[in-house]
This record gives C-alpha cells, sequence and structure tokens, in this order.
C-alpha cells in the first residue's frame, strides 16, 4: 500500500512562523517510522501494511497537532495487496517508457 499525505496546522497566532517546523515534525515521524518514504514540495509518501502505514499517518498528524488548534490532513492511497516496492517501482516503469522515445501516438499526459 502507498500512501501520500499532507499536513499542516491552521489557526493559531502566527501559523506562517510555524509552518516548515510542523511539516519538518511530521517528515520526522515519518522517517523514523522505517517504512520506505519520500518527500516532495507537496507530499510525504509512504509504503507498508495498512495499519503501519494508518499508524505513521495519525502520529505524524498528532504531532502537526501541536503548532496549531486546527490540522489539515490530504490522503490519497493505492491499495494493492501483494506488491511491494511500488515507490520506486512505478516511477521506475514511467522513466522507463519516457526513455524509448516520443509518444507516436502524439499523446501527452
Amino acid at each position: 500500500m502507498l500512501v501520500a499525505f499532507s499536513v499542516a496546522p491552521s489557526g493559531g497566532d502566527n501559523p506562517e512562523a510555524s509552518m516548515h517546523e510542523a511539516v519538518a515534525a511530521a517528515v520526522r515521524i515519518v522517517r523514523e517510522s522505517g517504512l520506505p518514504n519520500r518527500t516532495d514540495a507537496m507530499f510525504t509518501t509512504l509504503e507498508g501494511e495498512w495499519d503501519e502505514v494508518m499508524d505513521v499517518v495519525r502520529r505524524a498528524t498528532e504531532a502537526v497537532g501541536a503548532y496549531g488548534p486546527r490540522v489539515s490532513l490530504v490522503l490519497k492511497a493505492d491499495i494493492r495487496p501483494g506488491h511491494t516496492g511500488e515507490l520506486i517501482g512505478k516511477v521506475d516503469r514511467v522513466e522507463a517508457v519516457l526513455a524509448e522515445g516520443p509518444d507516436p501516438s502524439g499523446g501527452g499526459a
């Protein structure tokens, strides 16, 4: 299972000042989990079994809650039993197609 999520505090006296610290607190929880993960400018994605992934998301959300009276959580999941290594595998498959050259149909993303 892959889960991409974004969590951020809202409200409080100065939400802008603590946004990067709050996000760092969430990412720290993810990295300490030991699950395969990747963080980019918009989301953190992690891979694992349902219970372990959701536990990490819950703990990351709780950590962000310390930075404001309200927390926003956006979550997207790819639930595909029996498949592992998809954090990298999905990207590798797209890169392989791109390496083949232009789409002969002229289509795009």
